[in-house]
């Protein structure tokens, strides 16, 4: 293989400028403008996600070669001054060999070896293999409707961000060269997180994990010696840290550029994958309560992911949610720089819980939370409170709706009726009109709890659910019918209906102003 297109100068990452502009570039120019740069432009979110890491894992080896440990002092020099871009341009220079996409014997975030191993050398798959986006053998079309068999030749840039996003978010499951299955990726079915700063260069300065303890261990893929077929044999290695966790080569690719540069087929196998330790989880992932313990948060149909917030807050005593350590470490920074607002992207891929090889969904949402509410656990009792209470009025509503229904059918005392209810309940929209209208007001809710005024939050929250429980109902009106049963379930549940929300409304009127202004 010739050596060609090297990240340092290609353009190849997509950015948004602060003008709004959107542009391609190579990793200098990346780093070198990264103060007027808003946010990485990628629109698959397993890239965005897997990009971001890329950049943070050299940002954090350059600044440890070259600095060797720093503070949180240097962390709010660099994020209000820009980074120190001579370090990081040094580091670039200084490992340049490796970052070229093709190359003999070091391709960029590939296995060389494939191409003499006897199960790979012979054999090439179609460049959809690593596109989580396509249909690629017994994964069913679910973003697009490309397929193997129709799989075009793409540019190297296009082909190289479908890798990063692959290495990071590939689930486990059968690989059938080198080894009959291999582990899953670093974020396999999850909700990745990563706080956001004004520029890219304040994104990457909140999220870099701490200066490293050994400067010698934690090295990305690009540092390391070129995976061989013992290191693919093996059924999982432990990682030595984040830069070795970002940049895990959790399958072994290579590409097969044609004659003109583009790339259609790839040479696949079992990968250098990660033996997970439990105590050493993703800084990117959060943990919410499971009934057999924490469990890692992932997109789920079309359930919102600010019913899960509470995960991503600070654990109180009793709660077993574990928030994801980037937000810890972008709030020890806004807490000396005075910030008031921290966003958070939320990106990443869902599968389905049975058959975790089989792609659902990816997503890519934006919360804002009050910074004070990342950096201390009594900032968050009410929030966590309000959600929760959120969530069983909810339940309970969706129950006393779905018993309407079903005492309004014709057979209403089947065993089979209340079930035919939730469905036409769980397909009507009745979920996700109660809580998109909470949704409103959420930002107003935490604005409240941030600035200490408690009670016109907590009624202000009261009165948004009050509200959203009855436009649900207003569903089940229009479902029910007018039939003498109907209308007979309809006397007898709207009571129930009523005693859930009653005790809910505000002894006077402010609150609902409040709703009305905000």
């Amino acid at each position: 293989m010739e050596t060609a297109f090297n990240l340092l100068d290609e353009p190849w990452l997509p950015v948004r400028f602060l003008s709004g502009e959107v542009k391609e570039l190579g990793l200098i120019e990346v780093f070198e403008q990264a103060n007027v740069i808003a946010a990485i432009a990628e629109t698959a979110p397993p890239s965005l996600v897997a990009e971001y890491r890329l950049l943070l894992a050299i940002t954090h080896r350059a600044l440890t070669l070259s600095l060797g440990s720093w503070r949180d002092s240097d962390r709010v020099r660099w994020y209000q001054d820009g980074l120190p871009i001579d370090a990081l341009l040094t580091y670039l220079e200084e490992w340049r060999e490796r970052f070229w996409l093709f190359h003999p014997e070091h391709p960029f975030m590939q296995v060389a070896s494939l191409g003499t191993i006897e199960a790979t050398r012979e054999k090439q798959k179609s460049r959809n293999q690593i596109a989580l986006a396509s249909a690629s053998g017994n994964t069913p079309v679910v973003f697009d409707h490309s397929n193997d068999v129709s799989a075009k030749s793409a540019q190297p840039k296009i082909v190289l961000r479908d890798l990063l996003g692959f290495l990071a978010f590939v689930p486990s499951g059968l690989v059938q060269s080198i080894q009959t299955a291999d582990k899953a990726g670093a974020l396999a079915n999850t909700a990745a997180v990563i706080p956001l700063g004004e520029t890219l260069a304040q994104t990457l300065i909140l999220a870099l994990h701490p200066s490293p303890i050994d400067d010698h261990e934690d090295k990305p893929a690009w540092e390391r010696a070129a995976l061989t077929l013992s290191d693919l044999e093996k059924k999982g290695t432990a990682v030595s840290g984040p830069n070795d966790r970002y940049t895990r080569q959790s399958r072994a690719v290579l590409f097969l550029p044609d004659e003109e540069g583009q790339v259609t087929h790839l040479r696949f196998g079992a990968g250098f994958t990660l033996a997970e330790d439990v105590q050493a989880t993703d800084a990117m992932a959060n943990f919410k309560a499971g009934s057999q313990g924490p469990v890692r948060m992932t997109f789920n149909a079309g359930r919102a992911f600010w019913r899960d917030l509470a995960a991503l807050l600070p654990a109180a005593e009793g709660v077993l949610s574990k928030p994801a350590a980037v937000l810890q470490w972008a709030s020890v920074l806004n807490v000396v720089v005075g910030k008031g607002w921290q966003p958070i992207l939320v990106a990443g891929l869902a599968c389905n819980p049975k058959r975790v090889a089989k792609l659902e969904r990816w997503r890519i949402e934006q919360i804002l939370l009050p910074a004070k509410f990342l950096a201390d656990s009594e900032n968050t009792t009410d929030l966590r409170h309000a959600i929760s209470d959120a969530e069983e009025l909810h339940s309970a509503v969706k129950k006393v709706a779905a018993n309407r229904l079903a005492a309004g059918f014709p057979e209403p005392n089947h065993k089979d009726t209340y079930s035919r209810a939730r469905s036409l309940l769980d397909a009507s929209g009745f979920t996700s009109l109660f809580f998109n209208h909470l949704e409103k007001s959420l930002s107003h809710y935490m604005q409240l709890l941030a600035e200490g005024d408690i009670d016109t939050a907590n009624n202000l929250w009261k009165t948004v659910q009050v509200n959203a429980a009855k436009r649900a109902w207003s569903i089940v009106d229009s479902l029910a019918g007018k039939s003498a049963n109907a209308l007979r379930a309809e006397a007898k549940y709207s009571g129930h209906f009523f005693n859930l929300i009653n005790p809910l409304r505000p002894a006077n009127a402010q609150a609902f102003t409040a709703e009305v202004s905000a």
